[in-house]
């Protein structure tokens, strides 16, 4: 092994601690929501009873609105057991089922959902070209793939349609739910087993793009600490913790990260971060 490729290696090793979601053995089915389900028929909008209830009050706080969700699928179990499982969480409010993308497009103009659970491979219009659409027409929406496939083209052409999330639909119902918590605050996700195709297909480009390089000299010094924490794997809290500020003062500083190299989310940022050379593979800082 050459020493260009044992730092690319190892630039691939680091870059994996990224992402936050951890995929899981079992499937989010009907059988693991509970026997009981009733299905619904789709394209359609449909009342749920988390959709009239509200989070209890918090310790010196209000009322919190439920997060609004779609769920797209061409399986009707599929989505009764998604349904079902959500539904079960008080802090989410299932608005509406789409058999395909056509009728997911459609009904999300309509309803503004602030995330949509989307399938792949669907009648119609498949998920990829409905996540396109979806992200054009309906900004304020973020789109989170669910899907039992892992493909190089499905991964890099749901991403690069828009989409905020990639999970498999293996992921466990409690991690499915806090994914739509972290899609939902803005933030971007993606499972460890896609993570590790993005990286490898992104670093895998040299030399580094020179655009990319000369905005990264754009960013402040305690901006290049941030990313260097976060390409490490820190949430945004365990950064703000290193750096003994506020939770708020991180995401701030990633929000401008963000802005200045023109990337969309935190996995990106940190691949161009190894690509350029401003973080290298087990170094604990910036260069």
């Amino acid at each position: 092994m050459t020493p260009r490729t044992e730092s690319r290696a190892a630039t691939r090793q680091a870059a994996r601690n990224v992402v936050s979601a951890q995929a899981a053995d079992s499937m989010v089915t009907p059988q693991a929501a509970g026997s009981t389900v009733t299905s619904h028929a789709a394209g359609r909008a449909v009342p749920s009873q988390a959709a009239t209830n509200v989070v209890a009050s918090q310790a010196g706080g209000g009322a919190v609105t439920p997060v609004r969700v779609m769920v797209v699928d061409d399986d009707v179990l599929m989505r009764a057991g998604l349904r079902a499982v959500l539904s079960s969480d008080d802090t989410i409010a299932v608005v509406g089922e789409a058999a395909d993308g056509r009728e997911a497009v459609a009904m999300c103009r309509s309803l503004t959902p602030d995330v949509v659970l989307m399938d792949v491979r669907m009648p119609h219009r498949d998920g990829i070209a409905a996540t396109h659409e979806i992200s054009e027409g309906v900004p304020a929406t973020r789109v989170l793939i669910l899907t039992t496939f892992e493909d190089d083209d499905y991964v890099f052409g749901a991403l690069n349609a828009g989409a905020s999330g990639f999970l498999l639909k293996r992921t466990r119902p409690e991690q499915l739910i806090e994914a739509i918590h972290t899609i939902a605050a803005g933030d971007s996700l993606l499972s460890p087993s896609v993570t590790r195709t993005v990286i490898d297909r992104m670093t895998s480009a040299v030399p580094p793009d020179p655009v990319i390089v000369a905005r990264f000299r754009g960013l402040t010094v305690r901006e290049r600490d941030v990313l260097a924490l976060v390409a490490r794997g820190l949430s945004n809290a365990e950064v703000a913790e290193r750096l003994f500020v506020e939770e708020s003062t991180i995401k701030t500083h990633m929000k401008r990260i963000l802005a200045k190299l023109d990337v969309r989310d935190r996995v990106q940022a940190v691949v161009a971060a190894y690509e350029t050379g401003l973080i290298r593979p087990g170094s604990a800082g910036p260069r």
